[in-house]
């Protein structure tokens, strides 16, 4: 009777205060110091939970042996299963034989002959890993021995080979993964390619993670025919509201590759700083201003583009450009002021030097926003700007620019009529200095000031019928000419720079005043929207009629068609009355649904021109792409981009994607014009035509390669 009591009941099995291993099972026998349970063994140690069909337990070693369907789980993570089961309580020992392990949430599979470990390491011997289906893994490898930290989740595999289904594609002395989603040290996924002109490529990406607040992360590359660099990034989150990224790079060219090119640099160096505060202001003076503050850095230098074409081996996933702008931008707003400043720092990569190139550092920016008096029938803003205008050499000046629009508006006719007079007042002043000899009156400070008016008259109109609703708006908008004034540097050079032909002069550098065009502009617009208030169509047409001589300026029609819920059709065009054709004209249409994704677009323009040198008159340019999602495994997707003037194929690419849970199999076709710089900075391009293979195995090659995420320590925030 006792006996079959104590079937029915949890013993439980005190080893000393700290460890305690609970047995439940339907069946208990014991002897002396040996317990044996039967039929249904759950066994609870700490965080494991552990069943089987038989166990026993000695009470003098602190040994605990498994036998039959062993399921061991530790918390909701994992999984370990075999035929037999080891735990010494005492010397805190596991083994397992056979071993399977399953972590849960990576969905990393382990089989092998023999588990063991102690406390949180496990040491596996010959055994086989994938993330596949067990039963028949698309790839697996297999190893002699392997650890793994069930707290760090970190996995070294000894003598790995990797297969592909039953043949063996690869094999390494050591692979060493964690298999959690955090942020680990480690190397990331490699990238290899082949190259007629610069041979084997091979980039090996090192990740540096020692806290959660900042990494880095090391690529360094070599090209075997061409030469060998670096790459670097380092991140950083500095508070709960900043953050930002250092990236440098340098690679070293071959001597024969850089002659047999013609290459402007033997070396391709540069860097790039980025940084972003989204409350600048209170962080620094530890204040609570009731308004938005932000700073945002982007500097950027190299010495030729091609620092940025060697920066990965996918030279379309690189936006590569001659031209260069550092900039940097902070402001305070409120409901009533906005005070702002901008730097600017420009740089020419086609040319030897930037010395003579207009910086601007700074803008100071204020804009009073628009108050409004006499029932809001009256307006009026204020806008202020200081430009800093250096360089290197010559001369030197301080713009101030001073804008007041003050306005009167109206309605009439139950608001179907709106009127408004606007009156702008604009003022801009010039101050000089540099090392070069000023000439009387070429560079004396001087002063333009400047008042004309607009007048508008619009309208709009909105009906809703059965199946849509129409709104329709019409306006008028006059401007007139009004007082003007001129002194110093800008009564000096008035009409010398107003000549289009002296706008290159350097005593033009400063003169940005336009005139006034006194001219009478027109719009139509109409918006179709359905019954659920999604727009439909949207159709503008727009006309300029010049004052002097009553001249046509160009018409412009614009109109954006939602054809279906899939289709879509845009065009936007230009037409000159003078030269009786099309300045511009945009088409594009496109079609999405949950399979398709189709782009055509052709881009026209004519300037009326005549040709000189290389500089086309006229430009025509094609740009077309379509994707195919056949299901969750299959998509295809082609792309192609065309010069229709110079006939020229800018880039082209047709590929595929093949994914499972387990792996990815990918093959794309690329052909890319690049740009280049070559000896006496002259701008030119190489044509690349190479093939892509992407092979991923998950989740060894995804996940936390490609979305690395960081986070502010706990130190750190609330300050």
């Amino acid at each position: 009777m006792l006996k079959f009591l104590l079937s029915l009941l949890l013993l439980g099995i005190v080893v000393n205060a700290e460890d305690k291993v609970e047995i439940h099972a339907s069946s208990i026998d014991t002897k002396d110091n040996i317990v044996r349970a039967y039929d249904g063994i759950n066994v609870i140690y700490k965080d494991y939970y552990l069943t089987a069909d038989s166990a026993t337990y000695n009470r003098a070693t602190g040994e605990l042996e498994l036998f039959g369907n062993v399921h061991a789980t530790k918390g909701t993570v994992y999984k370990i299963l075999g035929n037999r089961a080891t735990l010494n309580i005492s010397k805190k020992e596991k083994s397992f034989h056979p071993f399977f392990m399953l972590e849960r949430e990576s969905q990393v599979w382990i089989s092998a002959d023999k588990g063991s470990g102690k406390e949180d390491d496990l040491d596996i011997i010959s055994g086989v890993i994938s993330g596949c289906d067990p039963n028949d893994p698309l790839w697996k490898m297999e190893f002699s021995l392997s650890e793994y930290n069930t707290d760090t989740k970190w996995l070294n595999l000894y003598n790995a080979r990797i297969y592909i289904y039953d043949i063996p594609v690869f094999y390494t002395p050591y692979f060493g993964r964690s298999l959690s989603k955090e942020r680990e040290t480690g190397l990331l996924t490699p990238n290899l390619g082949l190259s007629n002109n610069e041979g084997f490529y091979y980039q090996q990406p090192i990740y540096i993670a020692p806290q959660n607040w900042w990494d880095l992360e090391f690529k360094p590359q070599i090209r075997t025919s061409r030469g060998s660099g670096l790459y670097s990034t380092i991140r950083f989150v500095d508070s709960e509201i900043s953050k930002g990224e250092i990236a440098f790079g340098y690679f070293k060219e071959k001597d024969d590759f850089f002659k047999e090119q013609n290459l402007a640099n033997d070396v391709h160096y540069g860097f790039n700083i980025k940084y972003e505060n989204s409350d600048f202001l209170n962080q620094l003076f530890d204040n609570d201003f009731k308004g938005q503050s932000e700073l945002f850095i982007d500097i950027k230098n190299m010495n030729d583009v091609d620092y940025i074409n060697l920066s990965n081996n996918d030279s379309t996933q690189s936006a590569t450009a001659t031209q260069l702008l550092s900039r940097g931008n902070l402001f305070y707003n409120t409901d009533n002021h906005y005070i702002g400043a901008y730097f600017k720092y420009y740089k020419d990569l086609t040319i030897e030097t930037n010395e003579d190139t207009l910086q601007i550092l700074p803008t100071l920016h204020y804009h009073r926003y628009i108050e409004t008096l006499l029932d809001n029938h009256l307006l009026y803003d204020i806008d202020i700007q200081a430009n800093n205008i250096k360089r290197d050499i010559n001369i030197d000046a301080i713009q101030t620019d001073l804008n007041i629009p003050l306005s009167l508006q109206t309605e009439l006719f139950d608001e179907y009529l709106n009127l408004s007079y606007t009156s702008y007042l604009y003022a801009q002043y010039s101050n000089f200095s540099g090392s070069e000899k000023i000439y009387s009156g070429e560079y004396d400070n001087g002063l333009f000031a400047r008042q004309y008016n607009t007048f508008e008259l619009s309208s709009n109109l909105i009906k809703s019928y059965d199946e849509f609703s129409h709104s329709v708006g019409f306006g008028a908008r006059y401007t007139l000419a009004g007082l003007e004034m001129t002194d110093g540097y800008y009564d000096y050079n008035k009409e010398f720079c107003s000549n289009t032909a002296n706008k290159d002069n350097p005593r033009c550098d400063f003169y940005n005043i336009t005139d006034v065009d006194e001219a009478l502009q027109l719009d139509f617009t109409q918006y179709l929207f359905d019954l659920n208030g999604k727009e439909v169509i949207y159709h503008k047409l727009a006309q300029v009629i010049a004052n002097k001589n009553s001249n046509f300026g160009e018409l412009e029609n614009e109109l954006d068609y939602k054809v279906t819920s899939h289709i879509n059709f845009y065009n936007n065009m230009f037409y000159n009355y003078e030269e009786n054709g099309f300045s511009k004209i945009l088409h594009r249409l496109s079609y999405k649904d949950s399979s398709f994704n189709i782009a055509l677009s052709h881009l026209f323009k004519d300037t009326f021109l005549e040709e000189k040198d290389t500089v086309l008159p006229r430009s025509s340019y094609m740009t077309s792409s379509a994707s195919y999602t056949y299901d969750s495994h299959y998509s295809y997707k082609v792309k192609m981009n065309y010069d229709l003037e110079t006939s020229l194929k800018k880039s082209a690419e047709i590929g595929f994607l093949y994914k499972k849970r387990c792996w990815d199999f990918g093959l794309r076709y690329i052909e890319n014009n690049r740009p280049v710089l070559t000896k006496n900075n002259i701008s030119s391009s190489v044509y690349d035509r190479y093939i892509y293979f992407t092979i991923v195995f998950k989740p060894f090659m995804s996940g936390k390669d490609t979305d690395i995420d960081l986070e502010l320590p706990n130190i750190l925030k609330g300050t």
